[in-house]
């Protein structure tokens, strides 16, 4: 596995999601830029989907989650700078997080699969090696 090629791929696909989150849906130029990243979505999880499906599905084992295991696409921040908010990526429940709102982020620089529980808890759970 390329770790750089992995880091440099999702750095592009979310600054992709970002440059569309940006647009409004009388852009011109919107539905080149969304077919581009479903085109991007799908390359990055069929080059990577496998690697990081196992690295979601240990880490949500690890919460004690009974939440289905999504793409990895799914768990993306709104963009690659700093730490994810409270609300990006997946929600998921857990045993170790009771009555809390976890989520689970997937960023890069390094690539690595974070946990966000409200405002309190940043944690990073996994790191690509």
């Amino acid at each position: 596995m390329n770790l750089e090629e992995l880091n440099r791929t999702l750095v592009t696909l979310i600054e992709k999601k970002q440059a569309l989150h940006d647009m409004s849906y009388d852009d011109a130029r919107y539905d080149d830029v969304e077919e581009e990243l479903h085109d991007l979505e799908d390359d990055f999880n069929e080059e990577y989907g496998a690697y990081l499906e196992a690295a979601l599905d240990k880490v949500h084992t690890e919460l004690s989650s009974d939440t289905d295991v999504l793409l990895p696409t799914a768990y993306l921040p709104s963009s690659t700078g700093g730490t994810p908010s409270p609300k990006e990526g997946v929600w998921v429940d857990s045993e170790k997080y009771p009555g809390k709102e976890a989520r689970i982020t997937l960023v890069p620089n390094p690539t690595r699969i974070m946990l966000t529980v409200g405002k309190a808890v940043q944690q990073e759970l996994w790191k690509a090696s």
